[in-house]
C-alpha cells in the first residue's frame, strides 16, 4: 500500500477522533431523574371518577455537543421508565380515562410502560435543527405538557435561530405525539376523534431591549385549525427589591380544512356556533405582576369569544380501530388560566385571576416556596349546540414546593399541590372535582 496513502489515512483518522471527541463527547452531559407521585382525583358527580394512585417513574437524558467544524453535528437520546405502584381508577372500565398511567383493555393500570426517543441535530453558526421523536416544544402555539409522571413527547422537526440581533426565529413541523400516560404514539388532534399528520408553526421573539419582548407566531394543525398569537411581556425594575411586570396574550384561531364538514375532526370544548365543532375563536388576556422582596402578586383578566371556545392540541378523544381510548390525555395551554384541573377557554369566558407567591428565602429558609391561585369564570355558554343560558365556573389551587439546597440529597424536591374546582354548567363530562397531588423529584448528573 502506498505510504502517502496510508499517512492521509492516519491523520484523517485522526482528525475525525479530535472533532468527534472535543465536540460531540468534551461538550456532553447526562443525567438521570426520578419522580414519584401520588395522585388523588374525586370527581363529584354521580357517575364521577374517583382515582387515587401511586406512581414512580425514571427518566435518563443524554446531549452531545456538536463535531468541530463549519456544521456541527450531534444527537439527544431520552429513556422513559413508568412503574405503577399501586392504586388505579374506580369504577374500572375500558372507556374511563386514566391521567395518570396506560390501563389494559378492562381499565386496570398496566404494571409498567416505557419509551425510547432520540433527536438528531444540526449547528450552522447561530441555526439549530433538531429531528427527531424527543422533541418537547415550549412555545406559546404549543407546549408540551409535563404535568403528572412522564412528559408528552412530539415527532418531527424544529429550527431555531439566531443569527439576526435581537430576533429569535422558530419554526417546525410535529406530525406525531405520545401523551404523559402512554406508550402509543398517534396523530396530532385538537379533541377530535381522528388525529393530523401535520401541525407546522413559525414564529419569532424580538427583545429591542432586555426588558421588553415582542411575539408572533402561526401554527396550523391540518383539518382543524389555523392560529395566530401576538405577545408582549414588558419587565420594569423599579428597585432592587421591587419590579412590575405586564403580560399581554392574544390568540385568533380559525377552522382548516376537514373542520366543520367531517365529524373525525370535531373541535370539542363546549358550545360551537358553526356546527360540527367548526374553530372561531379570538382569546386575550392581560396580566400584571408587581413583585416585592419574596411577595410576587399577580392579577389579570382573559376573555373568549361568544362564537367558541379556543382551540388547542390534546389528544384526548382520539379512539383506536375498535373505538377505544388511546390514552393519548393531557395537554398545556399558554394561558395563566391553564391550572392544575381546568383551563378556562370555553366559548364566552370571561375570567378573572389572581396569583400569589411567596419565597421564604427572605425568612432563612431557602428553597421553600408557597403558591396560590384562584380563577372565577363567568358568561360560559352552554355547552351543546341547542344549550342556552351563561354558567360560570371557578378554581382555588394552592402549591407548596421545598428543596433541599444542600448536603448529598442537595436538588431533592417536595411539591405538595391541591385543588377545588366548582362548575354551574350542566353536562357530566365537567364535573365539580377535588384533586391531591404530592411529587418528589430528584435529577442526579452523571456528568
Amino acid at each position: 500500500m502506498n505510504k502517502s496513502k496510508v499517512a492521509l489515512g492516519l491523520t484523517l483518522a485522526a482528525i475525525y477522533q479530535h472533532a468527534w471527541s472535543s465536540g460531540f463527547l468534551d461538550d456532553s452531559k447526562a443525567s438521570v431523574s426520578s419522580r414519584t407521585l401520588y395522585f388523588e382525583g374525586d370527581q363529584r358527580g354521580a357517575n364521577g371518577v374517583d382515582q387515587r394512585q401511586s406512581v414512580t417513574g425514571l427518566k435518563f437524558d443524554f446531549s452531545s455537543g456538536y463535531t468541530q467544524g463549519l456544521i456541527g453535528f450531534g444527537l439527544d437520546t431520552q429513556g422513559l421508565l413508568g412503574v405503577n405502584l399501586g392504586g388505579g381508577i374506580s369504577p374500572h372500565s375500558a372507556s374511563t380515562s386514566n391521567t395518570v398511567s396506560p390501563v389494559d383493555s378492562d381499565g386496570t393500570p398496566v404494571d409498567n410502560w416505557s419509551r425510547l426517543g432520540a433527536n438528531a441535530k444540526i449547528k450552522l453558526s447561530k441555526t439549530e435543527l433538531k429531528a427527531g421523536n424527543a422533541l418537547a416544544p415550549n412555545l406559546p402555539i404549543l407546549v408540551a405538557n409535563d404535568g403528572r409522571l412522564l412528559p408528552q413527547s412530539f415527532q418531527g422537526a424544529m429550527v431555531t435561530s439566531k443569527e439576526f440581533g435581537d430576533v429569535t426565529y422558530t419554526a417546525g413541523q410535529l406530525n406525531r405525539a405520545i401523551g404523559r400516560a402512554s406508550s402509543n404514539w398517534a396523530g396530532i388532534s385538537a379533541g377530535g376523534r381522528k388525529g393530523s399528520d401535520a401541525f407546522r408553526f413559525a414564529g419569532a421573539d424580538w427583545k429591542p431591549t432586555k426588558d421588553l419582548m415582542l411575539q408572533y407566531y402561526y401554527a396550523q394543525l391540518e383539518d382543524y385549525y389555523g392560529q395566530s398569537f401576538l405577545g408582549l411581556t414588558h419587565d420594569f425594575q423599579i428597585s432592587p427589591e421591587q419590579s412590575f411586570k405586564t403580560d399581554l396574550r392574544y390568540f385568533n384561531s380559525h377552522s382548516d380544512g376537514e373542520n366543520g364538514s367531517n365529524t373525525n375532526y370535531q373541535y370539542k370544548n363546549g358550545y360551537n356556533a358553526g356546527g360540527l365543532g367548526e374553530v372561531n375563536n379570538n382569546t386575550w388576556s392581560a396580566a400584571f405582576t408587581y413583585s416585592l422582596g419574596g411577595n410576587s402578586l399577580t392579577l389579570g383578566h382573559q376573555r373568549v369569544s361568544d362564537s367558541g371556545g379556543m382551540p388547542y392540541v390534546t389528544n384526548g378523544n382520539l379512539v383506536d380501530g375498535r373505538g377505544r381510548p388511546e390514552g393519548e390525555g393531557g395537554a398545556s395551554v399558554y394561558l395563566y388560566t391553564d391550572i392544575m384541573i381546568n383551563n378556562f377557554t370555553r366559548a364566552g369566558e370571561n375570567s378573572s385571576f389572581g396569583i400569589y407567591r411567596y419565597d421564604f428565602a427572605g425568612l432563612g429558609l431557602p428553597g421553600l416556596k408557597a403558591q396560590w391561585t384562584y380563577v372565577k369564570g363567568q358568561d360560559i355558554r352552554g355547552v351543546g349546540n341547542g344549550t342556552t343560558g351563561r354558567y360560570s365556573e371557578w378554581e382555588s389551587d394552592y402549591r407548596l414546593d421545598y428543596t433541599l439546597q444542600s448536603g448529598s440529597l442537595k436538588g431533592l424536591g417536595f411539591s405538595l399541590r391541591r385543588a377545588n374546582y366548582r362548575t354551574e354548567l350542566p353536562t357530566t363530562t365537567v364535573q365539580d372535582q377535588d384533586q391531591t397531588r404530592f411529587y418528589i423529584n430528584y435529577t442526579y448528573a452523571l456528568w
